[in-house]
């Protein structure tokens, strides 16, 4: 089945008081955009960005990461359905299922919007609202049903009567539509409205007159549809976004020792009996394998692979780094663009030096297996230490070195007899 997505993404986010567009701020390293991108890229076969605001920002972000989708201008920006009407140029010959989402909703998964694209198919709609609860559900617009079930209408809380606000079922601003049979819908919409802007949720409306089948599906979890507007919400999103990751690790059979301190990307993957200590933080991309140690205090800054029975100690940073199994990185270092070996030894304080800022190149470090590398050694890339070799405590290497011999920068020590007493004197 063709299935297509519309990603709402044209607005200005004026409460996140930002330069930025708000759909390219970022929770773990990666833009709220690029979740909801992320959550359609294995159901739909093509994705239309809605930009706007910061239009050439947005379309340089989308253009540099996803193949499979391109970004739509929206000017002016004339609200919701406004918005995809802007589309339907792309989809004059369309006859398959669109999805559309908001840009902003970085918690929405996969898994979710596949149930949603089931239950539409299994209803035989033509058109289906994804529906959430709320205990209070003030603000959002309310889903009135008609007496079989379906959808009867959304009626927003600024026109809802007081039993209407009672219902605690709300819109949750995702859609499927039957694209051939609803398109026509976009062409028809009216601004007849305080704020003058084409609704998106006047297709329904639309739909109902033109007696199609209007549904409404509800999804269990309403947080996976909590809204990005200001900073406390970029905070409230990161810390569910974290706590739904946690939960999952710990059930999967990796220990987190203080899940309040620890932040971890959904996008890393952990081995089981790999223990996380904590206030460590690991964002991007990740592959960490079983019966590890990482922490406490650690940074994984993404692009890291870790094998198994690896260590990675207190305040030790990693980045774009494959660190191979029985390896253990001592404390107080920083391991960049890098390839460890097995059983390499790390001392305390080692510093891999990757980037140049003369010619802004970032170069690679590789240890062999069986390297042991001393406290306080910097290792200036592009280098490699072969099989075997140790580097003294202290050194800065800036050459390659052969397997299974010993690398040292160092002045001979000097001892001045009674130098103390005699300063004293």
């Amino acid at each position: 089945m063709n299935i297509k997505s519309v990603i709402l993404a044209a607005g200005k986010g004026t409460r996140m008081k930002s330069d930025t567009p708000k759909v390219l701020h970022k929770i773990y390293g990666k833009t709220l955009l690029g979740y909801v991108l992320d959550s359609v890229k294995n159901i739909t076969d093509e994705n239309f960005v809605i930009v706007g605001h910061h239009a050439e920002e947005v379309e340089a972000f989308v253009n540099l990461n996803y193949n499979n989708a391109k970004t739509v201008l929206q000017s002016p920006q004339l609200g919701t359905g406004h918005a995809v009407s802007m589309v339907c140029p792309n989809l004059e010959n369309y006859d398959g299922l669109v999805l559309i989402l908001c840009g902003d909703t970085p918690l929405i998964t996969e898994e979710t919007l596949r149930k949603f694209v089931e239950y539409h198919n299994s209803t035989n709609s033509d058109l289906t609202v994804m529906s959430t609860l709320f205990d209070n559900p003030t603000n959002y617009g309310r889903i009135i049903r008609e007496a079989d079930n379906s959808l009867k209408c959304i009626v927003e809380e600024k026109d809802a009567t007081p039993e209407q606000k009672a219902v605690k079922e709300v819109n949750a601003g995702i859609y499927c539509l039957n694209w051939g049979k609803i398109k026509a819908a976009f062409s028809q919409l009216t601004s007849n409205n305080a704020q003058g802007e084409y609704y998106l949720t006047d297709i329904i409306e639309w739909g109902k007159k033109h007696l199609l089948n209007v549904n409404a599906y509800i999804l269990e979890d309403n947080k996976e549809i909590y809204g990005i507007n200001s900073r406390l919400n970029l905070a409230q999103a990161a810390r569910y976004l974290t706590d739904r990751v946690l939960n999952n690790l710990m059930f999967n059979g990796v220990t987190i020792v203080d899940p309040a301190s620890t932040w971890i990307s959904a996008d890393t993957q952990i081995g089981k009996d790999t223990i996380i200590y904590p206030a460590t933080y690991i964002e991007g991309k990740n592959v960490i394998g079983s019966k590890c140690s990482i922490g406490p205090c650690a940074h994984l800054r993404g692009d890291v692979v870790v094998d198994d029975n690896v260590k990675i100690g207190n305040f030790v940073e990693v980045k774009k780094s494959h660190i191979k199994s029985n390896t253990n990185v001592g404390h107080l270092s920083y391991i960049g663009d890098s390839e460890l070996g097995e059983q390499v030894n790390i001392g305390a304080g080692t510093i891999t030096a990757n980037y140049d800022p003369l010619s802004k190149i970032k170069s690679k470090t590789i240890l062999k297996n069986s390297v042991k590398i001393g406290s306080n050694t910097v290792l200036v890339a592009p280098v490699t230490v072969e099989e075997g070799a140790n580097i003294g405590a202290g050194s800065v290497v800036t050459k390659d070195i052969p397997a299974w011999a010993l690398g040292l920068t160092r002045s001979p020590l000097k001892i001045l007899t009674d130098w103390v007493k005699k300063k004293i004197k």
